[in-house]
């Protein structure tokens, strides 16, 4: 009922009841959608094929359904945690081909009526899981650069939790399947399968869908030596329409924005950070760490005077001052400190008021 619930949701809300501010993709919450889908439809062929069909024939009921479960439950979880990925569109069609064996397989058996290749779904299984976990470690890790690359924050875009928490379920799983049939581990699954709905939906419902003009590169212009002129300058842009503008400050900006607000495109600013051996992520974040450090010392500053117990109640928070510097989470901006000073800032901050 849960899986149904969620469906349903998934598919026809037009609201975010976990996260209002944030805009999931589509196409993952319809591939959500399917997979909660195939959840329910899991319990009703099970029930289907044992209580009103094939009930004297166990043998052909657990193939049936095993397969059914194989074929819908395991490709639509990890299409799920593909689409996840919104760099670049992933081919799905490896997903596909990957399931074939496991109809082959089953029609062999289910034509001979016998126990052969019995061990060929569990073991089969964890050669599929195990390949497609190597193979998201590396996309996440392209995933993670381009983040870096083109966006200054990356609260409610990174999945790193999706990968940790799914590949521990599913070994789970992988468990349960060696041990089925003992009520406990019957009952196990079900939890399993409860947390497993509970977490899609929240990462579904918290991933915010990406800009279209961030994931394609703008056309470049190389016709005229204006254009190779902002080329050859951005470092001199930078200075005086980012940082002298305070443009850093501006919540979210991509790399696209500021190459629009330069006048030159994606790929000379993308080029100009390479060279530098920064990604864009640091650049922007960098600059609101210097920020928030000279606003900080200008609040000291008025311990100076003759009002300074009046003005120490009017001092803001170092999460208000965090907010001012462009951070939209201060956990955000805490490991950015770090990242950028080599210490916490409760560390920085003693240090200042000693």
């Amino acid at each position: 009922m849960l899986a149904v619930v969620a469906c349903l949701y998934l598919l026809f809300s037009r609201g975010n009841v976990m996260s209002s501010k944030v805009t999931p993709p589509v196409s993952l919450r319809r591939w959500a959608a399917a997979f909660m889908a195939s959840v329910a439809a899991s319990h009703v062929w099970w029930v289907v094929l044992g209580i009103y069909w094939l009930t004297d024939d166990r043998f052909m009921r657990d193939v049936i359904a095993v397969t059914l479960d194989r074929l819908t439950l395991f490709p639509l979880m990890m299409i799920v945690l593909i689409r996840m990925l919104q760099d670049r569109k992933r081919p799905l069609w490896p997903v596909a081909v990957a399931m074939i064996p496991f109809v082959v397989v089953a029609v062999i058996r289910i034509v001979n009526h016998d126990g052969s290749f019995g061990w060929f779904n569990n073991d089969y299984t964890i050669v599929i899981a195990t390949t497609f976990i190597i193979y998201y470690l590396y996309a996440l890790r392209q995933y993670g650069r381009w983040l870096h690359d083109n966006y200054a924050d990356l609260q409610h875009k990174e999945v790193w939790q999706s990968l940790v928490l799914l590949a521990v379920i599913l070994f789970v799983y992988l468990g349960y399947t060696n041990n089925e049939g003992a009520l406990a581990t019957e009952y196990f699954a079900q939890i399993n399968t409860l947390i497993i709905i509970g977490f899609i939906l929240w990462r579904v419902e918290t991933l915010q869908q990406l800009d279209d003009e961030t994931t394609q590169q703008l056309q470049e212009d190389e016709e005229t030596e204006k254009k190779l002129n902002i080329r050859d300058n951005i470092g001199a842009l930078l200075e005086q329409r980012c940082e002298a503008t305070q443009l850093y400050l501006k919540q979210d900006i991509t790399l696209v924005e500021l190459a629009l607000t330069l006048g030159t495109n994606r790929t000379y600013l993308s080029t100009y950070f390479a060279q530098q051996g920064i990604a864009y992520n640091t650049y922007i974040n960098n600059l609101r760490i210097e920020h928030f450090m000279r606003l900080y010392r200008e609040m000291m500053s008025v311990k100076g005077n003759a009002d300074q117990q009046q003005a120490s109640e009017k001092r803001p928070s170092v999460l208000e001052l965090s907010e001012q510097s462009g951070f939209s989470s201060y956990s955000t901006f805490a490991i950015n400190f770090k990242r950028f000073t080599g210490i916490s800032v409760t560390t920085w901050i003693k240090q200042q008021d000693f």
